[in-house]
């Protein structure tokens, strides 16, 4: 008698899935299992390859060779106009300046009721763009790997030791991995998320202007000799996936509240 009483109930209350079953911005019907495919495992492969590319196999110096050789064996660019005031610093600042008036925004929408639909996606920005430049910071300070500006190969007086290798005694720390300048740039991959949530048609161009920015900052870090371009990969792929994490974390919060009703009811 209570066996088949509790299992038809059981199958009437719904268990909550890992993901929510629609995304915010994804079109219904699309499975979470595709979504993730798409975007966590094929970027997480393609930056794995770049990766080994230039760690692995010599690509970051392959590259640096080269722009330092185009440089007339120094690094000319290291002090220029073009690259440490305005693409460094100036472009350090209007990141800056872009996360205050996103912020603004957010502050904006929390007073207009016509605008709540943009608070939460607001808010989502907002953090992961700090939390993918806050964590790029707190790891250069833990990863102990030298710019290339300070190596012997380069006109320094150090050697080179890659993320594993033992440092000598007394050797100063290096605080150049992952890219902190080029973070500025691609934690704004995160307006992919964002405009999937509030604009979907727009996700590329959010995403395209992310990948541009970042370029742009970390290639001219290159040429001035403060980063080869593995730095610049992990960091892209530190603001990506902290963008992602965020914004499946966040949607499955959201999506939670829809089934507390179903199995407070399937309780009674």
């Amino acid at each position: 008698m209570n066996r088949s009483v509790s299992r038809p109930l059981a199958a009437a209350v719904p268990r909550p899935a890992a993901l929510p079953v629609v995304l915010p911005g994804v079109a219904a019907g699309v499975p979470a299992r595709r979504f993730l495919l798409r975007h966590a495992l094929w970027p997480l492969l393609a930056l794995a390859a770049l990766s080994a590319w230039s760690m692995g196999l010599g690509g970051d110096f392959w590259l640096a060779d080269r722009l330092f050789a185009l440089q007339g064996g120094r690094w000319a660019l290291q002090n220029a106009y073009l690259t440490e005031h305005v693409i460094h610093r100036f472009g350090r600042d209007a990141s800056t300046v872009a996360w205050l008036g996103a912020f603004a925004l957010w502050l904006f929408a929390r007073s207009r009721p016509a605008l709540a639909e943009w608070r939460r996606p607001l808010a989502y920005l907002l953090l992961a763009t700090l939390l993918a430049v806050s964590l790029v910071s707190g790891l250069k300070s833990l990863t102990n790997m030298d710019c290339p500006w300070d190596l012997s190969r380069y006109g320094g007086d150090i050697a080179f030791y890659g993320l594993f290798d033992a440092r000598p005694a007394g050797l100063d720390r290096g605080v150049c991995f992952p890219a902190g300048h080029a973070s500025g740039g691609y934690a704004w991959v995160a307006l992919y998320f964002f405009f999937l949530q509030v604009r979907p048609r727009l996700r590329w161009l959010g995403l395209a202007a992310g990948l541009s920015v970042g370029a742009l900052f970390g290639f001219s870090q290159q040429l001035r000799g403060a980063h080869f371009v593995s730095h610049d990969v992990w960091t892209l792929a530190i603001a990506w996936f902290v963008a992602l994490t965020l914004y499946l974390a966040m949607a499955r919060r959201e999506a939670a509240p829809a089934l507390r009703p179903a199995l407070e009811g399937a309780g009674r």
